[in-house]
C-alpha cells in the first residue's frame, strides 16, 4: 500500500517561488501516475500538474511555464517547484498517486493521496 508526504508548504510574497516535495512510502507499482491537486478556501480541489511513467506530463493552463513536476527515482519523491507565486495559488496542496494510465489532471485516477500542505501567498 502507497503512503504519501507532502512537506515544503508555506508562506511567501507574490512573485516568489515555494518547491513542494511529495515522499512516496510503498509499491512502485501504485504510482504509474502522480501529479498535485491544490484546494482553495471554498472552491473544488483541481488538478494542477501530473506525469506518470511513460513519460507524459501535464498542467493546468493557469500554471503553465511557472509551475514544473518531476520526480527523484533515487529518493522516491515527487516534486512541484512553483515559481511567480501570486495569491491565486494560494491553497492546500495534495500530492496523489494511482497504478492507472489517463488524464493526469483528473481525481478520478488517483487512489492514494496525501494529506496536504498549506501554501499561503501574501500581496
Amino acid at each position: 500500500q502507497v503512503q504519501l508526504m507532502e512537506s515544503g508548504g508555506g508562506s511567501v510574497q507574490a512573485g516568489g517561488s515555494l518547491r513542494l516535495s511529495c515522499a512516496i512510502h510503498g509499491a512502485r507499482y501504485s504510482t504509474n501516475s502522480m501529479g498535485w491537486f491544490r484546494q482553495a478556501p471554498g472552491k473544488e480541489r483541481e488538478g494542477v500538474a501530473g506525469m506518470n511513467t511513460v513519460g507524459s506530463t501535464s498542467y493546468a493552463d493557469s500554471v503553465k511555464g511557472r509551475f514544473t513536476i518531476s520526480k527523484d527515482n533515487v529518493k522516491n519523491t515527487l516534486y512541484l517547484q512553483m515559481t511567480n507565486l501570486g495569491p491565486e495559488d494560494a491553497g492546500v496542496y495534495y500530492c496523489a498517486a494511482g497504478p492507472r494510465f489517463g488524464i493526469l489532471l483528473a481525481q478520478t485516477l488517483y487512489t492514494t493521496w496525501g494529506q496536504g500542505t498549506q501554501v499561503t501567498v501574501s500581496s
